[in-house]
């Protein structure tokens, strides 16, 4: 009986079996029906880049106002303090540092798979080490690492601290809200909110402009006292060159000083809640005389509302907006 068993396999081994083949219309299948698809999506890509309406150069008369965002905008803002100039310098050393090492890298990856391909290299080189190569792959990015450092921490040490500030400002961070403080200046704490999408006039910036912003004076070395009433948030003004986390329970500290009057916006940058994205910043820097006005004005008002009063009078802001009703659609402020 194995006997037959073992002849039955070795007949079954030995029959032929049919012999699969692939015939070059099955193959051309698959890349005539995605070479289909891709003309038809690139179709689709073109058609709706020509259905987008042009962006006119011209800029809204808003926009004119100094520190505002701008159309066709690149880049980072412009710096309008030391520290923000410094910080735009050490970008632009770092983004040449980083574009040669680029070229570089890129030059060498070229170089090798020309003057190392099969057809010019048919016995492949069996060398595993190279002692110079070795040292310059090792000693050269720590060069590049010393060069970054340097300055970089020379700017950190700078970024810390105001070395004769003039005045103070306390920020706290709230959900969803900040509040301002300047104890040298008699200025009690006040609450500063987004203005509703359904309140905003002509000269406000969706999602930016507030009721009661910031206003500070140019030319003055400003230290910040940072903190959070609740949760973390983050105090950011990129034209001001400043950025700091507000943590519940401890106060950070820098400093600002501002050299050119305008209007100038930030966010928080910190993920806080559900409503993080309707807790904007806004400074406005103003000559020193006219912030003198406005403390004054702040301190004298003998309005119920001191705040509106001063800024109305001294910064001519628009207030008209507060005394009509409030609709459903308003995203609630604090």
């Amino acid at each position: 009986m194995s006997n037959g068993i073992s002849h039955f396999g070795s007949r079954c081994r030995a029959a032929p079996g049919p012999t699969l083949r692939r015939s070059s219309a099955s193959n051309s299948v698959p890349s005539t029906l995605l070479a289909s698809l891709f003309a038809k999506l690139w179709s689709k890509v073109l058609a709706t880049l020509l259905l987008l309406p042009i962006p006119a150069f011209a800029q809204p008369a808003q926009q004119a106002v100094k520190g505002w965002p701008t159309d066709w905008q690149m880049s980072m803002p412009k710096g309008v303090s030391p520290v923000a100039e410094r910080l735009d310098s050490f970008h632009d050393m770092l983004l040449v540092i980083i574009t040669g090492i680029t070229i570089f890298v890129l030059a060498l990856l070229l170089y090798t798979m020309i003057r190392f391909r099969r057809s010019a290299n048919p016995v492949p080189s069996k060398v595993t080490h190279n002692t110079m190569v070795e040292i310059l792959w090792t000693v050269l990015p720590v060069v590049i690492l010393v060069v970054i450092a340097v300055p970089s921490f020379r700017l950190m040490y700078y970024m810390d601290k105001a070395k004769s500030p003039e005045m103070t400002v306390k920020i706290t961070g709230h959900q969803w809200y900040w509040s301002y403080e300047m104890p040298d200046n008699k200025v009690d704490e006040f609450a500063s909110n987004m203005v509703p999408d359904d309140k905003l006039q002509p000269e406000h910036i969706k999602k930016l402009s507030v009721d009661y912003p910031l206003v500070v004076p140019v030319d003055t070395d400003i230290t910040l006292l940072i903190t959070g009433a609740d949760v973390i948030h983050s105090w950011l003004l990129p034209q001001a060159g400043v950025q700091r986390h507000a943590v519940p329970g401890r106060t950070q500290e820098t400093w600002m000083r501002i050299t050119v009057p305008g209007t100038y916006f930030g966010q928080c940058n910190q993920i806080c809640g559900t409503l993080h994205a309707y807790m904007p910043i806004e400074v406005r820097a103003v000559p020193k005389d006219v912030f003198a006005k406005w403390t004054q004005a702040v301190a004298s008002s003998t309005a119920k509302d001191k705040l509106r009063d001063a800024n109305e009078k001294v910064l001519g802001i628009n207030y008209k907006w507060m005394d009509s009703p409030k609709t459903a659609e308003a995203v609630p402020a604090r």
